[in-house]
């Protein structure tokens, strides 16, 4: 979180390299009158919805933050629609000719996706320029982001898991530049020509 992982994939997106965003599915498994919204209407209450149909986030975000047991009904139901939805798009991909594609996935490492998804590349940045970066995206007070900061594992730990780590704590110039050269090295691992995602 505030680690800047959507600005280093927004490059490889830049570049030609498709990305699967799984923030963008997690909303679309509960868009309104899907089957993942009925059932977490059936879990949290109606209290959750809007009066346009649409998920009330804050609302949900209330129940599920600091409570583990409801966080967990919430993941039981958006984590393996997620997942089947993220399939879909990688095998329509796939289709396509593509033979390579980012899985932007943030909390990849809690929900265990390690294994699954290589190479894995972690973008790390100082907990003080993740909590300001959070504060003013989402306009948290600094005891919100901590919070949310600590219910998530150390980036210290997701870097020693890492194939390869992007330092996102400097300008974004630099951010970019290390970007490049990841998306470089993984194309030249995979055997794959650089220069099919030009810079």
């Amino acid at each position: 979180m505030g680690s800047g992982k959507s600005t280093v994939a927004a490059r490889f997106r830049e570049r030609g390299l498709p990305v699967v965003d799984s923030d963008q599915l997690a909303r679309e498994v509960v868009a309104p009158g899907s089957p993942g919204l009925e059932q977490v209407v059936r879990t949290f209450g109606d209290g959750i919805v809007l009066p346009t149909g649409a998920l009330d986030r804050s609302a949900l975000a209330a129940i599920v933050f600091g409570n583990e047991e409801a966080r967990s009904k919430l993941n039981a139901i958006t984590h393996p629609r997620v997942r089947a939805l993220t399939q879909e798009r990688l095998v329509a991909l796939a289709a396509q000719g593509h033979d390579l594609a980012c899985n932007e996935v943030p909390l990849l490492v809690e929900v265990g996706l390690t294994t699954t998804l290589r190479p894995l590349v972690v973008v790390r940045a100082s907990e003080s320029t993740q909590i300001a970066r959070v504060m003013r995206r989402d306009g948290s007070t600094e005891v919100q982001v901590r919070a949310r900061l600590r219910a998530q594992l150390p980036l210290a730990e997701k870097v020693a898991l890492a194939d390869y780590v992007v330092d996102n704590d400097g300008p974004l110039a630099s951010t970019v530049a290390q970007a490049d050269e990841v998306l470089d090295e993984i194309c030249r691992a995979c055997g794959i020509d650089v220069a099919r995602y030009p810079r």
